[in-house]
């Protein structure tokens, strides 16, 4: 209900809240990720669960390999790319979602919901094409491929798109409630609008049209320069990104979006700050919102090495609203 109101922009009892972060190990086994997302919801009873599995979980089907090196986000070092020649984009098969580590991560979608029941709202992180081919080449042989051959980088996220269109049809038989669209390149680092509009919406929309029987479909903007009007284009609920990093701000970004916003907490707050600075932090983003239409968070995934205090210093910010 309280998810409903801030979506709606309607007043409720607090603002809610959510944090996550990655399982770093522990996501290379259903069992095991399903254990450790249950275990964080338990500990600190967030508003909603989203599972972050590592990004390879979508890739692996191709040939990527990867492995743990201590990042602090969690995040798992890429240590084999499948894209080397603008050809090899064509040469992708389009992934079985019932076979390998898209199976592993549907089982353990099916484990944390059957430990958390029914009422507690769960999304998955799907990562957008773009993303994941990028992944699946690195970031300076996606960018020289889009320059050099397109059509070839277009025939590889079509592709894309259709492995994970069919991981989106096979979530379906979970009770979920959404997804976390992660985009990494809707900013103008990488793309202006048109060239946004041409490699980014026409693999991300269907996406999240054939997430659209889900009520709780978060759009996450990643990074700086982010083109935020991508949000009004695309059919989500929720959008969260880095607001305390980059334009526009927490309050010009929920005038401009009809959805709820999903921020108010810088990531170095909470794993460097103080209870009493991430406190301020939070009480700062609910004042400028007026108690309506946010969800507290932070910009993206919760740093590893935060201290328990510091993410507990979230749930007591709103208990003084």
């Amino acid at each position: 209900e309280r998810l409903q109101a801030a979506i709606k922009g309607e007043q409720s009892d607090r603002a809610p809240v959510a944090l996550w972060r990655h399982f770093p190990v522990d996501d290379q086994h259903p069992e095991r990720l399903a254990e450790a997302v249950v275990a964080f919801q338990e500990r600190y009873d967030f508003d909603f669960v989203k599972v972050t599995p590592a990004s390879s979980f979508c890739l692996k089907g191709w040939g990527i390999e990867d492995e743990w090196q201590g990042a602090t986000e969690g995040t798992r070092a890429y240590t084999n790319r499948v894209i080397k020649d603008p050809q090899d984009w064509g040469r992708l098969p389009v992934l079985d979602s019932n076979a390998g580590s898209l199976a592993d991560q549907l089982h353990c979608l099916s484990l944390i919901r059957e430990r958390l029941g029914p009422d507690i709202p769960i999304i998955q992180t799907i990562f957008n094409p773009l993303s994941q081919a990028k992944n699946l080449a690195g970031e300076a042989v996606l960018l020289e491929h889009l320059r050099r051959d397109p059509d070839q980088v277009a025939l590889g996220l079509k592709t894309i798109l259709e492995s994970t269109l069919s991981f989106i049809h096979a979530m379906e038989q979970i009770e979920l409630d959404g997804i976390f669209f992660a985009t990494q390149h809707a900013s103008y680092r990488f793309f202006d609008d048109q060239g946004y509009k041409r490699f980014g919406d026409p693999y991300d929309i269907p996406i999240l049209e054939a997430a659209s029987g889900w009520w709780l479909n978060v759009l996450h903007l990643h990074g700086e320069a982010i083109m935020f009007d991508v949000a009004n284009r695309y059919p989500v609920q929720v959008v969260n990104w880095h607001d305390l990093e980059t334009s526009p701000d927490l309050r010009i970004g929920a005038d401009a979006f009809n959805g709820a916003v999903c921020g108010g907490i810088r990531r170095e707050t909470i794993a460097l700050g103080s209870p009493g600075e991430i406190e301020d932090e939070a009480q700062q983003a609910m004042a400028k919102m007026d108690g309506k239409s946010l969800i507290l968070s932070t910009g993206c995934v919760v740093p590893i090495v935060a201290p328990d205090g510091n993410l507990r210093a979230v749930r007591s910010a709103i208990k003084h609203t």
